[in-house]
């Protein structure tokens, strides 16, 4: 074979590759996928942009942690730029409705919404690594249309600000003017 054809790249559009875990049990071996056996673990991982689909799937695995047992901690590790406001407002709300210590820990980056389910943490569990970057910011959006419309806009993200600020400062412990 030719050294080319030995070197050639995954193409774009493939799926992500999710790596299988096995284990060897009193009846056998049993094969994971590795979000799965994370999950036995009761750690959730948000990984990448929230958006409906991932927050859909945090959010389930939350609730299925809270009917295992509702006492012991989730983790919840986190690297996300960001994403929806609310998709991440979906996710904040199961985190708090959930009986459990929901521990936090940011790997790599918690940015916008990111950082805001990382403040959402258990008070004393919320965590970063070394290397971690933590960004928050004023929410962004853009306005077309009549002057009415935008106006609405502008009010919508005026109430939005304040609420997520309010979220902020309710886990932090700071003042809304430090926020």
């Amino acid at each position: 074979a030719s050294r080319r054809s030995l070197h050639r790249s995954v193409p774009s559009w493939a799926p992500p590759l999710i790596p299988i875990v096995v284990e060897q049990t009193g009846r056998g071996e049993r094969a994971y996928d590795i979000y799965s056996r994370l999950l036995r673990e009761r750690i959730v991982c948000v990984m990448g942009p929230i958006d409906d689909g991932l927050a859909s799937l945090v959010i389930a695995q939350l609730l299925f942690l809270q009917s295992e047992s509702n006492k012991k901690p989730i983790h919840m590790y986190i690297n996300s730029p960001g994403g929806a406001v609310t998709s991440g407002l979906a996710i904040y709300d199961t985190m708090q409705y959930v009986l459990n210590p929901v521990c936090t820990w940011c790997v790599g980056q918690a940015a916008s919404m990111g950082s805001l389910l990382l403040a959402a943490g258990a008070p004393g569990q919320r965590h970063a690594l070394p290397n971690a970057r933590i960004m928050i910011h004023q929410p962004s959006g853009g306005a077309r249309g009549q002057a009415t419309d935008i106006a609405i806009q502008a009010e919508e993200i005026l109430q939005l600000k304040r609420q997520i600020n309010g979220i902020y400062a309710k886990h932090t412990g700071q003042p809304l003017a430090v926020i």
